[in-house]
Parts: structure tokens; sequence; C-alpha cells
């Protein structure tokens, strides 16, 4: 399916577009919002800027898609694979990221606030000052992550692996204590 067919046929009301190949569709400012993604393939597609608040991507392959400043809002990625993707500025709160595979992915300025990231896989990603606060991150593999400057006040990191991820002025709670 081609971006254009995607968008035609969501102006026409359709929502589920589950397992729809999308490699490397151009879908950026698209508002997608409800959408449902299950097992898509949205390699290297570029999602920058959409609104895909409430949309459902359970399994979907988004290995390297360009979501920068994207609205995915109380979305569902549970088990998404994310490998390298650019999340710069995504908006991810309320998200379920559980077990998704976000390694080496660029979540820089992310808002990821009371975000499910339980089992995920973040080893070597990029969280420089993103907003992870109130987020569950339990048994999360944050091996090697830059945490820089990230918010994780009231984070739940129970059983997550911090080994050689970088926390340099991490906020652990309000008063940055």
């Amino acid at each position: 399916m081609k971006a254009d067919e995607l968008l035609k046929n969501y102006a026409a009301g359709v929502r589920d577009f589950t397992g729809a190949n999308l490699s490397e569709a151009d879908l950026r400012e698209s508002n997608l919002s409800g959408v449902i993604l299950d097992k898509a393939i949205l390699d290297g597609a570029n999602l920058s800027h959409a609104n895909l608040a409430n949309t459902s991507f359970i399994e979907a392959d988004l290995n390297g898609a360009n979501l920068s400043n994207a609205n995915l809002s109380n979305s569902s990625l549970s088990g998404a694979i994310l490998d390298g993707a650019i999340l710069e500025g995504a908006v991810l709160d309320g998200a379920n990221l559980s077990q998704a595979n976000l390694t080496v992915a660029k979540l820089i300025k992310a808002n990821l606030s009371e975000a499910e990231l339980q089992q995920a896989n973040l080893q070597a990603a990029n969280l420089d000052k993103a907003d992870l606060s109130k987020a569950d991150l339990t048994v999360a593999d944050l091996t090697q992550a830059n945490l820089t400057q990230a918010d994780l006040h009231q984070t739940n990191l129970s059983g997550a692996n911090l080994e050689g991820a970088n926390i340099e002025g991490t906020i652990l709670d309000r008063k940055g204590e």
C-alpha cells in the first residue's frame, strides 16, 4: 500500500491497516489518529510531525522509521521493532512500549512520561533530555543508553539494566536530589 492510498482510505473512514506494507512511505504531517497498524511494515517510513495519537502498532516493524515530533500519545507499540528509529521530540506520553525493541533509537527530548516500557530493549538508545517521569521501565534493558539530563522522577526502574548507561545530570526527583 502506498502512502496516498492509505490517506485516501483513512479519509473514507478506514482505520484498520493491520499488516499494511508502508516501507519508505512519506506520511509527514498526516493525521492518522486512531489508526490500527498492528504488524504493519513501516521500515524507513517518514512519519515526522504526524498525529498518531491512540494508534496501535503492536509488533509492527518501524525499523529506522522517522517519527520525529510525531504525536504518539497513548499509542500501543507493544512489541514493536523500532531499531534505530528517529523519535526526537516525539510525544509518547502514556504510550505502551512494553517489550518494544528500541535499540540505538534516537529519543532526544522525547516525552515518555507515564509510558509503559516494561522489558523494552533500549540498548544504546539516546534519551538525552527525554521526559521519562512516572514511566515504568521494569526489567528494561538500558545498557549503554544515554540518559544525560533525562527526567526520571517517579520512574520505576525495578530490575532495569543500567550497565554502562550515561546518567550524568539525570533528574531523579523534582528536587533534583
